[in-house]
Parts: structure tokens; sequence; C-alpha cells
């Protein structure tokens, strides 16, 4: 009977000590190595600061337990993110971010839309590689919700020349909509008037073609005729007015 209990003291202690040696390495196991695929708008290391801004935040079992049981951390222009441990110190963030498109400047805020034309961000600072749309004219925005344009028909016409800028890997400041729906563009001192619309396929490859010689010179290029089947419709460069924007 003794050695009986005896035995079972002993079971009763490695027991005892493996869980305090499993608990004293889950409590100071911390996060080391953290790789964030997915990203685009923010840097790997400006991820891990906002997953990971501290040393409580870094510990692995806590670090699991929040990422089953609590809601994700709110980053803008972030949908979501995946974190996935691939060991007890590395982990693997996911980052699935909105796609905007543009945004708009209302009431001291940048608003930013997607390809459905809907304010998924709003934020105080531009984001780099987005262009700011001007020369519309819109109703009261509100998050999450389509941007109230005066003129809806214009958004298919915002839509495809971002979609071209974005297939020929140009980035552009600004995009201009004049009272009769003239689209100017703005890359850096350069002011690119392309007219109604028409065409912009041909217009902004050509574009694109002639940036390499176009870098440092500013000006106004007229492609608002350029025409890729009439080689006579042709572009000019002509020098900014000073007091120009």
């Amino acid at each position: 009977m003794q050695k009986v209990q005896n035995k079972k003291r002993k079971i009763i202690l490695v027991a005892a000590v493996s869980l305090a040696v499993m608990v004293f390495l889950a409590l100071t196991v911390s996060v080391s190595e953290v790789v964030v695929t997915g990203n685009e708008k923010y840097t790997e290391e400006e991820i891990a600061k906002i997953l990971f801004p501290d040393r409580m935040s870094k510990n692995s079992l806590l670090c699991f337990l929040k990422n089953r049981l609590q809601e994700h951390v709110q980053i803008p222009f972030v949908e979501d993110y995946e974190i996935i441990f691939h060991g007890p110190g590395q982990v693997e963030v996911i980052i699935y971010e909105k796609s905007v498109v543009g945004y708009v400047s209302y009431m001291n805020s940048y608003m930013y839309f997607d390809k459905d034309g809907i304010i998924v961000e709003s934020a105080n600072e531009a984001l780099l590689g987005v262009p700011l749309v001007t020369g519309l004219k819109f109703g009261q925005i509100i998050l999450y919700q389509k941007l109230p344009l005066e003129k809806e028909e214009i958004f298919p016409e915002i839509l495809a020349l971002t979609q071209i800028l974005t297939m020929n890997e140009m980035q552009v400041d600004r995009i201009e909509f004049g009272a009769y729906d003239e689209i100017t563009l703005y890359l850096g001192d350069l002011e690119v008037l392309l007219g109604n619309g028409g065409n912009l396929n041909d217009k902004i490859s050509e574009l694109n073609s002639m940036l390499p010689q176009l870098e440092g010179h500013g000006g106004i290029l007229h492609l608002e005729d350029y025409d890729d089947a009439n080689i006579r419709a042709g572009y000019t460069l002509e020098p900014k007015s000073k007091g120009t924007d």
C-alpha cells in the first residue's frame, strides 16, 4: 500500500514539475522573428511595431490566445490579417489590404475610395502612391458608403483611368476633372492634359514612354488630341507661365 502511495506521489510530482516547466516556457518564450507578407502600404517593421508594440505583446502564449480570442487590431487601409505560428518564436503575418484607387479631400480629412466608389478609409495624411482626385462635386461623405458624386457617370472614367495607370505602373500626384470633365494629370512639375477621356490607353502609354526623357522637366504636356493611329495628331510640351500651379 505504501509503495502504491509513493508511486502516486512520484507521478503527481513529475506531472507538477512538467506542468510548471511548460507554464514557465509558455510565459517566457517570446516572438523573436516576424515575417510579413501581403503588405504594400506598410513596411514589415511598421506592421511588427503595430502588432507587437511591447514585451507583453511578444509573449508567444499570450499572442496565440489574443489572436484566437480577441478582435484584431484595427490598422488603417488593412481589411484583416492572419497570424500563423511556425514555431514558438516565429510568426508569419499575412496582410489583406483594402483596395483603394484614389482619394478626395473632405472636411480636413482624406477620404479614400475603392474601385466601386465606396469610401473605405478616412485619414489625416496622404497615402503614397494613391492619387488625389480633384474637381469633383459631391454631397455628404459617409464612411463605408458610396462617394455621392453629383455626376455618377464620371466614376467609370475615374476607375478606367486608375486601372490604366496601374497597368502602366505609373504613379501620379493628382487627377483633376475640369468643368467639362476634361482630365489633367499632375506628376511633380509636369501637367498633362488628356482632354475628355477619349483614347486614354494610347495617351497613357505614350506618356509612360516619354517619362524618362521628361524627368526633371516641368511644363504643360498637351495630349488632348493625341492619336496613335494618326501621327499628325501628336502632342506639344510648353513651359508653364509664372504663377501657374
